[in-house]
Parts: structure tokens; sequence; C-alpha cells
């Protein structure tokens, strides 16, 4: 028997979940406070990342927040507030930010970003969207200094263990595979195991697909209220309307904690704002690249380069800090040489906010104490990289369907 399914949350993570759910035979609808058309799934740096296998609660990261506490633009921000909820958050990333829980979370977060990397191809070999931008260049981490090159050779040398293509470079190395523009690097690992994408084509035509198949997706409505009820259909409430459904899927971003808490769920998430600077005019850049030392991303996209990062604990809000958009500018000047970022670029700079766990983790799960409640939100900076392999697991398990993987670590209830 088909489901009605209400997904609250328009992002690349509720679009995918609506995408897998259809073709389970589902009516779906998908809410959202936005037009859909901007944040964090439209903002980020494009990445399909198995290379990322160290999650952001690691040892040292406390330590490097508070260093940076009271200036505002470094890479890794955190505001001081008295905000209960965030003392709480930050004292569970403390507890989370272990060797044992980073040695636990490598294989999983490796393993779930490499059957999301084969699913975005699978989605694009199915020509349901049309053809889009998607490619498997691999990802350069390039560093100046000998210090980021070890630390880099120790993620790198776990990376081949677990199964991941890598290759170390020299500065040669580096000019071979990024001829066209001198880059102030010492060397690079390339992780030939990443693929990068442009986030805005790729949202554009899913919504396209999603709406053309009978998806509703409902824009510029805010969820005030869920009323769940097992053996009824359950109730999600906007200003506006109201919409039935079976099942409920709760992938809202760094709003879910809100929403979780009429549930009477205790969903811990801190908002992670990140900015973008899109530069239209040809850079020469072909290579996606992190910029170790500047903690900055480097993305070639279609019609334009995306420059993005910091990570910025200030609560929800989409404030433009132009010292943080600055800084972002400056670490990609240092590295490229003839590189010009104009005041205009920067100007037009944007932000997004990633939901965040104390653990690095997303929540992805059925909630224990609504049966009908899906959980699916706490992706932090792999968001877009965990989008389609997301949505496979949110229909599998609201369709009963067997897992593509085991999904214990990414419990929704979990301790900390």
């Amino acid at each position: 028997m088909s489901k009605s399914v209400v997904i609250i949350g328009g992002g690349v993570v509720g679009l995918c979940s609506a995408y897998y759910l259809q073709k389970e035979g589902c009516k779906v609808t998908v809410i959202d406070k936005s037009p859909m058309n901007a944040g964090a799934s439209y903002v980020n740096a494009g990445y399909l990342t198995p290379s990322h296998i160290i999650p952001m609660a690691a040892p040292g990261m406390i330590t490097t927040g508070l260093r940076y506490m009271f200036n505002s633009s470094s890479p890794f921000y955190m505001k001081p507030r008295l905000d209960p909820n965030f003392i709480k958050w930050a004292w569970n990333f403390k507890k989370s930010a272990t060797q044992k829980n980073v040695d636990l979370a490598i294989p999983v977060i490796k393993e779930v970003n490499v059957l999301s990397r084969e699913l975005f191809t699978a989605i694009k070999n199915s020509g349901d969207l049309g053809s889009f931008h998607l490619e498997r260049k691999g990802l350069l981490m390039l560093y100046q200094t000998d210090k980021e090159r070890d630390h880099e050779l120790i993620v790198s040398e776990k990376a081949k263990f677990l199964g991941l293509e890598v290759k170390e470079l020299d500065k040669e190395g580096i000019s071979r595979v990024e001829p066209n523009i001198n880059i102030n690097a010492k060397g690079a690992i390339h992780y030939e195991c990443d693929g990068h994408s442009t986030p805005s084509e790729f949202m554009a035509r899913m919504k396209a697909y999603l709406e053309n198949i009978g998806v509703h997706l409902i824009k510029n409505q805010e969820v005030t209220d869920v009323i769940m009820n097992y053996k009824k259909p359950c109730e999600v409430k906007t200003l506006t309307s109201s919409y039935d459904a079976d099942e409920i899927v709760l992938a809202a971003g760094s709003w879910s904690g809100k929403l979780a808490k009429k549930l009477g769920l205790k969903l811990s998430i801190e908002a992670g704002k990140g900015y973008r600077i899109n530069v239209q005019k040809e850079t020469n850049i072909k290579m996606p690249a992190i910029l170790m030392e500047a903690k900055m991303a480097v993305t070639p996209m279609k019609g334009f380069t995306r420059f993005a990062g910091t990570m910025e604990f200030s609560g929800i809000n989409h404030d433009i800090r132009k010292e943080r958009v600055n800084a972002i500018a400056k670490g990609a000047v240092d590295f490229y040489d003839g590189l010009s970022i104009s005041a205009e670029d920067k100007n037009n700079a944007q932000c997004g906010l990633r939901p965040v766990t104390p653990d690095g983790l997303p929540y992805i799960g059925k909630s224990k104490k609504h049966k009908n409640l899906t959980i699916a939100t706490g992706h932090a900076m792999m968001g877009w990289s965990l989008g389609p392999v997301t949505g496979k697991l949110i229909s599998e398990l609201i369709c009963d369907k067997d897992l593509v993987m085991d999904i214990t670590p990414f419990d929704p209830e979990r301790r900390f």
C-alpha cells in the first residue's frame, strides 16, 4: 500500500528523500519556509567526498574554537553567547571529540560517502534529471607548510587503508593536473576518489523533475506545529494550511531542533554558517581543492568558480560578516597567482546554515517515540555529499525495505 509522506525541509536531503520515496510509489509533499532557492544546499562547495573521513568533532577542535572565539575572521568561529542549548551542545561536542570516537566514525563516514557518490552517478545515468554537471577529477589538498602536509599525510594513510584512491603530488605534480595557473603550494594530497558538481543546477533540475512527476513542493510556508498519531494520519500545520500524512520526515536542517522540541524530542543541533564567493570570469582553475592553511574550498563549477569556507557558530541568522568574506578572498589570492576577486564578487557573497551535531555524524533514523516520524538532519559539512544516500535510506526505512547500510551510528536518539 502506498503511503502519504510529508517532508519538512526542501534542501538536498529533503528533495533526495522525495526522489526515492516517489519511486517506491509514495505520495509525497515537501514543505519549506523558503522559496527553495537559497541556503546551504545552494552555497556549498559541491563536493562528493569519500576522502572526508574525519568527523568534525575531532580532538583539538574545541581548543581551536576557544582560540578563535574573539577573532570573527577566523576559519572556525564561535560567537560568545549565553545560550543554554549552545553551551550544552558545546559540552557534548567536547566529550565526543576523542580519538576513540574518531576511529569508530572513520569507516562509517567512508562507507556512507562512497554509497552516496555512486547514487549521484546513478541519478545522472537514469536520465531523470537530464544532463547535469558531475565530475570525478578528485580533490587536491594543497599545502604551503610542512605542518599541514604532515597532518594530511596521516589522514591519507587512513584513507588508503580503507581502499580509497590517493596520491601525493609535489609542485611539479600539481602543475601537471592544474597546468593553466600557478599555485603557491609546496605540494598536495590528491584524493582521486572524490567528485564535484554544481549544486544550484542539480537542485533546479531535481525540483523540476519532482514537480513533473507529481510531488507537491510547498514553498514559503513555515511549519508551526506537527501532530503525531500512530493509528491515524499525522498532521503538519503551517500558518495558512494543514497537511495530513501517514509518515513525516524531519529534514529541516538547522531548524530541525526547534521542530523536534514540539514533538518532545531532544535533537542537539547547532547552525554552522558557511560562506561562498562566486567568480564569474575565467580563473583557469580546473581542479577542486582545499587550501589547507586558509581552511577553505575551491570548486570549478558550471559557468563560474566558487570559493567557499568557514564554520561560524553564531546562532540561526543569515548575517554576512564582511571580514569572513574578505578572509576567503585573501586565502584564495594567496594560493593562486594572478587571481583577483572583485569587490562586486565579495559584495554578492552568500551564506548557508549547516546543521551540526555534537559528534559530527548525521541523525538518520526512525524516532522511537513517534513510529511514523523519520529524522534526516545534522549532516554538517557533508550535507551535499550525503544527500542521495540519506534520501535512499529514508525511503527504505519508510517503505520497510532492507537498508543499504547499517545506520546504528546515526541513531537520532543516541547519547553523547
